[in-house]
């Protein structure tokens, strides 16, 4: 498979071709590299609760605030009873919209996405999904097979995420840029992998058809020192180059307080938009990667990735997960609100925006970036 438009090629050569193939790489000055074709998988770290269950994890959190105000009440502290009052006020309404859109402001927001193309590479898309009747889709399968259609459910999550509706038939509502252009990229089997030859081929087709934005919720882990895919940044930096944000997960495999695993492939990448997780306390979600690889691999900036409810195939229709794949939706459909606002933003400088326009966050650039992505 050749992709003239990301300069890469995927071949399989037979086992006695693939030494004359390396030399060639190293001996050609027009073969910037070559590495062994991966395979990546769907970066949820789990359904955690059926159904229109508030997150614990919010409930915790919030409650933790309250008795923080209520302390310094009894302690003698100087904490008005006007503070207190106005932190009932101004407390998420959950029935209404998830925490997620709250924490990143979305719900404040006037703009929608419209007019701008959001291709979700993943497990597909449950095309039959009574809130996206009526919305502009276009989907293609890069998996031998398999249709387009999510038999994982991680695809349609995530693309719920991103490019929800305003109004879903029961509340609340969890996606961002509800009036973007869908273009759902089947590039993970309904098993929740796929090589990276198929991942391309979507990365491919999305830039041909004009997506200013690609979310990949996707990848594998990497090991301490492993310089990042010298293929990926070349395909991130053609990307840039064409007016394309790439925007991917971080990874699922730390186990924090004890362990963080460096940020995983492809969104070690330097030339791809890296995104952790955080739950509703804004602390880094303990399963989310850091930016620890001193080889590359650096975190851009957070976004709910714990207890976020969005849409899953049918008859299900709603769940709710836990990753980093859910934290990169969510910057991945602010992102398209950013260029609904600034009508010809390069992809560069649109990853400039993101960045400028966090909520600073008193933990280490390591697990979150710039900050708590933000809306307009």
């Amino acid at each position: 498979m050749v992709f003239e438009q990301l300069g890469v090629a995927v071949i399989r050569p037979e086992p006695d071709q693939f030494e004359a193939m390396t030399a060639a790489t190293i001996a050609s000055p027009a073969i910037e590299a070559s590495e062994p074709e991966q395979v990546e998988y769907a970066l949820a770290n789990g359904l955690i609760e059926p159904g229109r269950a508030v997150p614990a994890e919010y409930l915790r959190g919030y409650q933790a605030a309250v008795n923080q105000l209520i302390d310094g009440l009894l302690g003698g502290a100087r904490v008005s009873q006007r503070a207190v009052a106005e932190a009932v006020i101004t407390a998420p309404d959950l029935s209404q919209a998830t925490w997620g859109l709250y924490a990143s402001r979305v719900v404040e927001s006037q703009f929608s996405g419209r007019g701008i193309r959001v291709a979700v590479l993943d497990t597909g898309m449950d095309l039959n999904h009574p809130d996206f009747a009526g919305r502009s889709i276009t989907s293609q399968s890069f998996i031998q097979g398999q249709g387009v259609q999510d038999g994982h459910g991680h695809g349609t999550h995530v693309i719920g995420t991103a490019c929800g509706p305003l109004r879903p038939a029961i509340l609340p509502r969890y996606g961002v840029a509800y009036e973007a252009e869908i273009f759902a990229g089947k590039v993970l089997s309904n098993e929740g992998s796929g090589p990276d030859g198929g991942i391309l081929a979507g990365i491919d087709w999305a830039i041909r058809n004009g997506c200013q934005i690609i979310s990949m919720s996707l990848g594998a882990p990497v090991g301490m020192g492993q310089r990042p895919s010298a293929v990926y940044e070349e395909v991130g930096q053609r990307a840039l180059d064409a007016g394309t944000l790439i925007i991917a997960a971080a990874g699922n495999e730390s186990s924090r307080p004890l362990f963080i695993a460096p940020v995983g492939r492809p969104a070690n990448s330097r030339t791809i938009f890296a995104v952790a997780a955080v739950d509703s306390s804004h602390a880094a979600a303990d399963f989310s990667n850091g930016g620890i690889n001193p080889n590359g691999g650096e975190v851009n900036t957070a976004a709910a990735g714990v207890g976020v409810y969005s849409s899953v195939p049918l008859p299900r229709r709603y769940a709710t997960f836990n990753g980093t794949s859910q934290a990169t939706s969510h910057v991945s459909g602010i992102a398209a609100l950013y260029l609904q606002a600034n009508p010809g933003l390069s992809a560069l400088d649109l990853a400039r925006l993101l960045l400028r326009n966090t909520q600073s966050l008193p933990l280490p650039r390591r697990d979150v970036g710039a900050g708590l992505v933000q809306a307009p």
